[in-house]
């Protein structure tokens, strides 16, 4: 298909959904401005900060987005361009853009409250227990499989054949393949570099914003100045480290990340990141504009279901669960009604960002797969997320496909697009790390509230919950690589999407309300993910002996039902007025 009628499809479907199916959302909650948000009227400084639009909606889209819509696409055109792209397409529109916006205005109407509160409100003590166990696993497996997923893309090397440059050029960094001898470009110690300087510039951008009051346009081109100084000073001194150094030192940045204020790292950390996504995403559309014009197709195999079976398992339902943040993500409800409900300034918000930032993700995963189908040939694809020998890296294969497609279309020498590719994504990997951290906190000390009905003091500690989560992470990343974790991530993700529309589907049910269209979208990601659950295990980790996995993956299993019959006796008994 070509290029450019892929985006014009996309972009005519999304804005149809913003435009009727977003605004008849806000309805049902009854939408007004006037009323004031959480943020406003309990503004402690840490957590509740109200803050603008522009900076709530880079927040929130950095780190729902993350390396989720990139990643999952790029695995999940195994199966086909066209599977892959459809369920982006409706996934986007019917399930995961009602699930975000829902999620914001439930948690607006119960005063800024997080999901596991909802769900506690709506099913009760015993329901809010498990829920919370649930939750406080998925995260972990989020943490787990990004973790490795940083600390992979990070030491990533390419080689210099690939972007189309001889051995004697001087504009990379390099290094010498033992094995091969083959000359490797050093493009994750570039994108290393720019993490860290970015970083360290954070506290000074939360400092401009939120103590000196810095109007955003100012603080943009602040944003790209350390932007493009950190790549400049990246080509210069790329930082190399082992995978296992890595994630020893991302683990430490989480951990302080995770339990200082919001407005000190967090924020303006995903302000700055933000920019590189948003060019990004311009960047991939632009292309594919262009080229559409010039006549480039997506040459990928249009259905590839045969080898996506054989390799990944049958599509429905491992595609439904290997794209997940394009598509639909339970991470998206922690994330919007962890922190995002807390920075929003106005209820109207929760419409823009709640609804939008889904649709513009799915726009990014579109992006993704068009780059992915019309810049790498399916060997070259092949070769770097399905290897042989060696480890899965997807986040290469779509900054190689970035690369070559811009060449390919605009012109621009492939390296630069690669490198671009590169930073773009591993910015927003760590971004989704210590904020999935930093919620993995929350939910702790939500846990121990709960199960004790005099709690030692420390329990609440930030350190305390975010040492354990750290700790937890780290001990089932350092094992278990990205390609294992991923699948029963994806699985998790997707249920925990499916229990939020259940809990939001009672909350409806409680305030009598239209109800059938996160109904719907609860059932189909239910039977999904249920389903998913029981294939990965009998098929995948038995067989392989994987003891974390197995035990992980039935905890998981039992929670789901358990909470979903707690559920089906909630809406009984609300449906007959008990």
């Amino acid at each position: 298909m070509n290029t450019l009628l892929v985006v014009i499809i996309s972009t005519f479907i999304f804005s149809i959904a913003y435009r009727f199916y977003a605004r008849y959302i806000s309805r049902v909650f009854n939408e007004d401005d006037r009323n004031p948000t959480p943020a406003k009227t309990i503004n402690d400084g840490v957590d509740y900060v109200p803050s603008k639009t522009l900076v709530v909606f880079s927040h929130h889209f950095s780190s729902i987005a993350g390396a989720g819509p990139i990643v999952g696409p790029v695995v999940a055109m195994l199966y086909g361009f066209y599977p892959t792209w459809l369920w982006i397409l409706f996934g986007a529109i019917l399930i995961g853009a009602v699930h975000d916006s829902t999620s914001i205005f439930v948690s607006l109407r119960e005063k800024g409250k997080s999901i596991v509160e909802i769900a506690k409100k709506t099913m009760g003590r015993w329901g809010f227990t498990l829920f919370i166990l649930f939750v406080f696993f998925m995260l972990l497996l989020v943490c787990a499989a990004f973790l490795d997923l940083t600390c992979v893309a990070l030491t990533s090397v390419v080689k210099l054949k690939l972007l189309n440059l001889s051995d004697s050029q001087t504009l990379f960094k390099t290094i010498r393949d033992e094995k091969t001898g083959e000359v490797l470009a050093q493009i994750g110690g570039i994108a290393s570099t720019s993490v860290i300087i970015i970083t360290a510039f954070a506290p000074v951008m939360g400092y401009l914003l939120y103590r000196r009051n810095m109007r955003v346009f100012y603080a943009f081109v602040f944003s790209l100045i350390v932007i493009a100084l950190s790549v400049f000073i990246g080509f210069v001194l790329p930082v190399r480290f082992s995978r296992e150094t890595w994630m020893v030192l991302v683990s430490i940045y989480c951990f302080i990340a995770s339990a200082i204020p919001v407005w000190i790292v967090l924020q303006p950390r995903d302000f700055i990141n933000s920019f590189f996504l948003y060019s990004g995403i311009v960047a991939l559309i632009v292309s594919a504009i262009i080229g559409g014009f010039k006549g480039i197709e997506v040459t990928a195999p249009s259905l590839n279901i045969a080898e996506g079976t054989a390799k990944l398992g049958p599509i429905w339902p491992i595609l439904f669960i290997t794209v997940a943040c394009g598509a639909i993500s339970g991470f998206h409800t922690l994330v919007a009604t962890g922190t995002t409900v807390k920075q929003l300034s106005k209820e109207s918000d929760a419409r823009r960002v709640g609804y939008g930032a889904m649709l513009l993700e799915g726009l990014l995963s579109v992006g993704v797969i068009v780059a992915i189908g019309a810049g790498l040939t399916y060997t070259a694809y092949k070769e770097i997320v399905f290897p042989a020998g060696g480890k899965s890296n997807p986040v290469l294969a779509f900054s190689l496909s970035s690369g070559l497609f811009m060449e390919k279309v605009i012109g621009i020498p492939s390296y630069i697009g690669t490198i671009f590719g590169i930073l773009m994504i591993e910015g927003f990997v760590i971004t989704t790390l210590d904020t999935a951290v930093r919620l993995g906190r929350l939910i702790l000390q939500e846990f121990w509230r709960n199960i004790f009905k005099k709690p030692p003091r420390f329990v609440f500690s930030r350190f305390f919950n975010s040492t354990v989560m750290i700790v937890s992470m780290f001990l089932l990343a350092y094992k278990n690589g990205f390609a294992v974790v991923w699948p029963v991530f994806g699985s998790a993700n997707q249920l925990m999407a499916a229990l939020a529309l259940i809990a939001i589907s009672l909350w409806l049910t409680m305030m009598h309300k239209k109800r059938l269209f996160t109904v719907l979208p609860a059932i189909f990601m239910l039977a999904t993910t249920i389903y998913s659950l029981g294939f990965l295990l009998f098929k995948k980790f038995l067989p392989s002996g994987n003891i974390p996995l197995i035990g992980i993956t039935i905890i998981l299993f039992v929670l789901a039902w358990f909470v979903f019959l707690i559920s089906l006796r909630k809406f009984i008994e609300y449906r007959r007025g008990i």
